[in-house]
C-alpha cells in the first residue's frame, strides 16, 4: 500500500472513542500532528451507545415516577405514559449537540479525521481505505462492544444487547436482565421507571458486586421497595423462546419468564482481526496489555481504554488517552491511581464510590487498623426535601487518611467529586470536618460525616 500523501504523523490513533479522542485532542494541544481513524462515529461507544444516551433514559425515567408521585409534593399531575418516539428525540438531541461539539473540537485543533476501518500493519503503521498511514508512534483503543455467554446467541429480537435496549421502540410490559453490575441495574431502573416489570438475574451474591457490601445491600433495599425483582447467588444455564417471550433456567433450577431478556454481563475488548499480535502486540484473553503509562511490549505502541484491563470508564479512557500524548509530547506524566477514580452506578437510587471498600482495607492495612462509619441521609434536609434514602459511608485508617468512600441515595453521583479531592489527597477526617459546607444541601451531608468521624458530630448520633 501506498503511505497517503508520504505524510508521517506524530501519532496515529486507531479509535475515536473516549480514549483515542482524548489522546487526539490534548496531543494536537501539545504541537504533535495527529491523525484519527474512527470506522463509526467519532465519539465511540460512551456518547452514541453507552454513558450519555443510557442517562438520558435515566433521567426520562426520573421525569416519569416524578410525574407519578406528584401528589405527595402537594402538586396534582397526572401521568398519562411513556412516548418512546419522544423519548428517543430527547435522548437523540442531547447526543446530536455533543457530537457536533466534539467535531467542531477536532476541526479547531486540526486532528486529521480519517473515517474507515483501520487495521494494524506495522509498529508504525496503521492501513485504512487501501492507504496506508505512518506515524512515529500507535495508540490503540478500539474499544469493547457487549459481551454474551456460550450457547447464548444475542439476536436482538427477544434476547438483546444494550446496544438494542437503547432503541427499543415500545416500553416492554416484562423483562429478565441478565448481570446485576453497572450496566444491568441502570437499565432495570430505567424500565421500572417507564412501567416493566423487571427481574435482575445475577450469579454473584450481591447487586453491583465490585462495590462495598453496604452499598450493594443499600440498593437492594431500595430496589426491593421499588418492585425490582432479582435473583443472587445462581448462575444463568440457558434461555428459550417461549409462545410470547423468553424463559431463562438458572443452575439452582428457578425459571422467570418476560418478554424480553437483556444480555448485561459486561463489555468484552474490540481486538480480534486488527493485526495486534501480528505485529507482536502482548495480548490476554483479547486485552492488550500494558504497563503503569499505557505502553505495550512494543515500543512504538500504546494503548488505552476499555481495550486494555483496566476499569471500563469513559474518564478512564480520557486520563489514559492524555496521559499517552502528554507522554510522547516530553511531559513529565504520572500513572492513574485506579482506586482514586470515582465510580457512578446511574439507577435509582445512584450508587457512588471513591477508593477502597471496607473489605479491601481490612486486607491491606489489617482489620485492628480500619474505621467505617456510616451517615444516614435521613439526618440530611436536603435529601428529606427529595425523598431520597441513602448513606455516605467512611473507610477510614485508623488515626489515619480516609482511603474509602462509598454513597448511596439520588444524586450522591454529584458528590463524588469532593470525594474524590479527600482520597486522592490522602485528607484527615479533622481536616475536612474543617470545611464549611452550604446548608442545606445534599454536599453537606459528606461535611456531616467527615464531622462524625473526627469525633465531633453535628446533626448525627454519637
Amino acid at each position: 500500500m501506498a503511505n497517503d500523501a508520504g505524510t508521517v504523523f506524530d501519532l496515529v490513533i486507531l479509535g475515536g472513542g473516549s480514549g483515542g479522542y482524548a489522546a487526539a485532542l490534548r496531543g494536537a494541544q501539545l504541537g504533535l500532528d495527529v491523525a484519527l481513524i474512527e470506522k463509526n462515529k467519532l465519539g465511540g461507544t460512551c456518547l452514541h451507545n453507552g454513558c450519555i444516551p443510557t442517562k438520558a433514559l435515566l433521567h426520562a425515567g426520573e421525569i416519569a415516577d416524578q410525574a407519578r408521585e406528584s401528589e405527595q409534593f402537594g402538586i396534582k399531575a397526572t401521568f398519562d405514559g411513556v412516548d418512546m418516539a419522544g423519548v428517543h428525540k430527547y435522548k437523540d438531541d442531547v447526543i446530536a449537540g455533543l457530537y457536533k461539539g466534539l467535531q467542531g473540537l477536532f476541526a479547531s485543533r486540526k486532528v486529521t479525521y480519517i473515517e474507515g476501518e483501520g487495521k494494524l500493519s506495522s509498529p508504525t503503521s496503521v492501513d485504512v481505505n487501501g492507504q496506508r498511514v505512518q506515524g512515529r508512534h500507535v495508540l490503540l483503543a478500539t474499544g469493547s462492544v457487549p459481551k454474551s455467554l456460550p450457547g447464548l446467541e444475542i439476536d436482538g429480537n427477544r434476547i438483546i444487547s444494550s446496544d438494542h435496549a437503547l432503541t427499543l421502540d415500545r416500553v416492554p410490559k416484562s423483562a429478565i436482565v441478565l448481570g446485576g453490575g453497572v450496566i444491568g441495574v441502570e437499565f432495570a431502573s430505567a424500565w421500572k421507571s417507564f412501567g416493566t416489570d423487571v427481574t435482575i438475574v445475577e450469579g454473584l451474591k450481591h447487586l453491583v458486586p465490585v462495590e462495598d457490601e453496604n452499598s450493594s445491600k443499600l440498593l437492594e433495599r431500595a430496589f426491593r421497595k421499588r418492585g425490582i425483582g432479582f435473583s443472587l447467588g445462581a448462575f444463568f444455564e440457558k434461555a428459550e423462546y417461549t409462545n410470547d417471550g423468553v424463559k431463562v433456567t438458572l443452575a439452582n433450577g428457578k425459571e422467570f419468564e418476560a418478554e424480553l431478556l437483556l444480555v448485561a454481563i459486561g463489555r468484552g475488548p474490540v481486538s480480534q482481526g486488527l493485526g495486534y499480535e501480528e505485529q507482536g502486540v502482548a495480548m490476554d484473553r483479547g486485552y492488550v496489555l500494558v504497563d503503569e503509562y499505557m505502553q505495550t511490549n512494543v515500543a512504538t505502541i500504546s494503548a488505552v481504554g476499555d481495550l486494555v484491563p483496566t476499569l471500563q470508564l469513559a474518564h478512564v479512557g480520557f486520563a489514559e488517552g492524555m496521559l499517552v500524548a502528554e507522554r510522547l509530547a516530553g511531559l513529565k506524566t504520572v500513572p492513574v491511581d485506579y482506586d482514586g477514580v470515582p465510580r457512578v452506578t446511574y439507577c435509582h437510587p445512584e450508587v457512588a464510590s471513591v477508593g477502597i471498600t471496607e473489605a479491601k482495607a481490612k486486607e491491606v492495612y489489617g482489620a485492628d487498623k480500619v474505621v467505617a462509619l456510616k451517615y444516614n441521609l435521613a439526618g440530611n434536609g436536603k435529601s428529606k426535601i427529595l425523598k431520597t434514602a441513602g448513606e455516605i459511608k467512611l473507610v477510614q485508617v485508623k488515626d489515619g487518611a480516609v482511603v474509602g468512600v462509598h454513597m448511596v441515595g439520588d444524586r450522591m453521583g454529584e458528590q463524588v467529586g469532593e470525594a474524590q479531592l479527600i482520597y486522592n489527597w490522602e485528607a484527615l477526617p479533622a481536616e475536612v470536618a474543617q470545611l464549611i459546607h452550604a446548608h442545606p444541601t445534599q454536599n453537606e451531608a459528606m461535611g456531616e460525616a467527615h464531622l462524625a468521624l473526627a469525633g465531633k458530630p453535628l446533626h448525627s448520633h454519637d
